[in-house]
């Protein structure tokens, strides 16, 4: 299965940390966030990538190359410097991802997730992994269905981790530009077509500058 890191944001949220280096660049540990997403991916045998750039995209080329000193192939997907967000950033890369189901991850976020236990063939035409809520998102975002569908209604709501399984169908009648991910799913939940799970081990959202210090601290 191949995956695609979301990469090309502008990291609002995170200035100045960003104003002068990409938000997946920023350390975490010693060690770029984008870097232990990598050596978490070959960890559990997803070797090609494909990741999304927009705001100071030249730094993370130079940063990761193609791939090859972590024993992977990394594509490139350019986006325009407002970016394409999330869904437009991920129609633009389809020709590099295939014709399979492929493996999404937010390059903003931190957690232990085994990459391996996903499904290469998911029922529907998403999966995605749900988590608890962070105190600064209390609501969640959907609920998980008995019979593993995912719903917007219904209780108790989990927090969607940014982490997914999609079908190349899902995109079906998108155009090229900007356009965000969150009404593709929803469409597809109200035909049934996306399942999850719930995650309760680490994971994080490195939204902001507090944030990013806090997991730094631990």
């Amino acid at each position: 299965m191949k995956a695609m890191i979301l990469a090309a944001g502008r990291g609002e949220r995170m200035r100045p940390l960003t104003d002068h280096t990409p938000k997946p660049l920023l350390p975490i540990a010693g060690k770029p966030l984008i870097v232990h997403h990598l050596e978490a991916l070959r960890a559990q045998g997803i070797i090609e990538v494909v990741i999304n750039t927009g705001h100071l995209g030249e730094q993370l080329l130079a940063a990761l190359g193609d791939g090859q000193r972590w024993g992977m192939q990394i594509d490139w997907s350019p986006e325009p410097p407002d970016a394409l967000e999330t869904g437009g950033g991920i129609f633009q890369a389809l020709p590099l991802l295939g014709a399979k189901p492929f493996l999404v991850i937010n390059g903003d976020i931190w957690t232990n997730y085994p990459f391996s236990q996903l499904s290469t063939d998911p029922p529907g035409l998403a999966h995605l992994v749900l988590v608890n809520n962070p105190p600064h998102h209390p609501k969640g975002d959907f609920a998980l269905a008995e019979n593993g569908k995912v719903t917007e209604a219904g209780a108790p709501r989990w927090t969607f981790s940014g982490i997914s399984v999609l079908r190349p169908e899902l995109f079906v009648g998108c155009e090229p530009g900007r356009f965000p991910l969150g009404p593709l799913l929803r469409r597809a939940m109200t035909t049934g077509q996306v399942s999850g799970e719930f995650y309760s081990g680490e994971w994080r959202d490195i939204g902001t500058p507090q944030r990013l210090a806090e997991l730094n601290s631990e």
